[in-house]
């Protein structure tokens, strides 16, 4: 059996997306990591970079400037943006990156220059973000910790970010009501969990930026809708080595949403050269075995989420696609596993249930439970490509070099499947809710 997505793509138009080894974007390992607004939409991304070729990650030298450039020539493409989502970029500048002009590359509408922590406020630095500020740019103070030697920089900042993690809840509470009153937009960083979420939301901070949305909800009822049983019970249906399609009409017949959905896309113009249907029956013929195991991946996942944030639709399919990508990278017969395992990955935040109880009903295979539940072999392939991509989005490239060499992929191959599974993702939650 082919894998979910390798064979047949299931939306073919992005081909005209994917990031080509012709362009030099792969020189540059990529990662975003989404900052929400109060109503958990995404507001915008920071990109996490570093050069495929350098050991070290982010330093402001030569060699970081060197990447920039690269990142800049992707981000200024057309094909490239669409990483993303018509969102804007948080981007990490110092002192030596201001001088070098980096950020005219970029345009104003797009991007928040994003000054770290490091950075030291002489006057140098004060004059170039009062000239960055004149030509329209977005100024973001990252780590923002308060003092006399930084009340110009925060007089001139459009964002000031707030780390969870470091400040007390009395600071935080202080910051907001010093600089929010100024015009200041307030953002939470490294909230983790869904109670720190509502404490800085309760507390009147603006932008949010953490992995909170793909934690479960404690707090919430533990009973499971009609929906997540029926979406539940497709899942599991489709990891069965022979289909039987009996018993999927059964369960898709049963949810008027379910069968709407497939009678759609058995209609649509990738199966244009069959004769309209408004059969389940014939639809599941129509599609075939791989193809329903496509079409409900991508149609019970936002299903699943119908109260979560649309980006933790998108994290799962982008974690489903790279690890798909990798592994046919690898040449690996086990791309069908690597696709389930990204993406029930995040299964638990989706339906608000422990994994273990979760994949245990869908009965997905001791390996890739062993994988997700932290209990398989160190070495095991898949589970040094789960730790590879867990490493990726958070940006921590050390661990990602050490993770690639473990699977035997190239770095230049891991920056691109990630740009094709984040533009593959924003694509398919796209198709799905049109």
């Amino acid at each position: 059996m082919s894998g979910l997505f390798v064979e047949y793509p299931i939306f073919l138009p992005l081909i005209y997306f994917f990031p080509s080894t012709d362009t030099g974007y792969v020189d540059v390992l990529v990662a975003r990591q989404a900052i929400f607004d109060r109503r958990r939409r995404v507001y915008g991304y920071e990109l996490l970079f570093r050069s495929a070729a350098e050991s070290n990650a982010f330093d402001g030298t030569e060699a970081a400037a060197a990447t920039m450039q690269v990142l800049s020539n992707m981000l200024m493409s057309t094909g490239a943006t669409k990483l993303l989502g018509g969102k804007k970029a948080f981007i990490n500048f110092d002192h030596h990156l201001l001088q070098e002009n980096m950020h005219l590359n970029l345009p104003q509408d797009s991007l928040v220059i994003e000054l770290l922590e490091s950075v030291v406020p002489t006057q140098d630095l004060l004059g170039l973000c009062r000239t960055i500020k004149k030509l329209g740019y977005t100024l973001a103070l990252d780590d923002f910790t308060d003092g006399p030697a930084f009340t110009p920089l925060a007089q001139m900042a459009n964002v000031i970010k707030v780390d969870m993690r470091v400040s007390s809840p009395e600071e935080q509470e202080r910051l907001l009501h010093v600089y929010q009153p100024q015009g200041v937009m307030m953002l939470a960083e490294k909230v983790e969990t869904y109670a720190e979420f509502e404490w800085a939301q309760r507390a009147g901070y603006d932008l949010f930026q953490g992995y909170f949305f793909a934690r479960p909800e404690t707090v919430r009822s533990q009973h499971i809708s009609p929906i997540t049983v029926a979406c539940l019970r497709l899942l599991r249906e489709i990891q069965q080595a022979d289909l039987d399609f009996r018993c999927l009409e059964r369960h898709i017949r049963a949810d008027v949403s379910l069968t709407y959905q497939l009678l759609r896309y058995a209609n649509s113009a990738l199966f244009r050269c069959h004769a309209e249907t408004q059969s389940i029956a014939r639809a599941l013929v129509i599609l075939g075995e791989d193809g329903i195991r496509r079409w409900v991946a991508l149609a019970t996942l936002p299903m699943l989420a119908t109260d979560k944030p649309k980006e933790l639709v998108k994290l799962a399919l982008v974690r489903a696609r790279f690890c798909e990508q990798l592994t046919v990278a690898r040449r690996s017969g086990l791309s069908n596993q690597a696709f389930l395992m990204g993406m029930f990955s995040l299964l638990d935040a989706l339906v608000d249930q422990p994994l273990a109880e979760t994949l245990r009903g869908l009965d997905v295979g001791s390996e890739i439970s062993e994988v997700l539940l932290g209990t398989a072999p160190e070495e095991s392939f898949l589970n040094c490509l789960y730790q590879l991509t867990c490493c990726y989005e958070l940006g921590k490239w050390d661990q990602v070099e050490v993770q690639s060499q473990r699977c035997g992929i190239q770095a230049a191959t891991i920056g691109e499947a990630y740009l094709d599974s984040t533009v593959w993702a924003d694509h398919a939650v796209h198709h799905v809710e049109a």
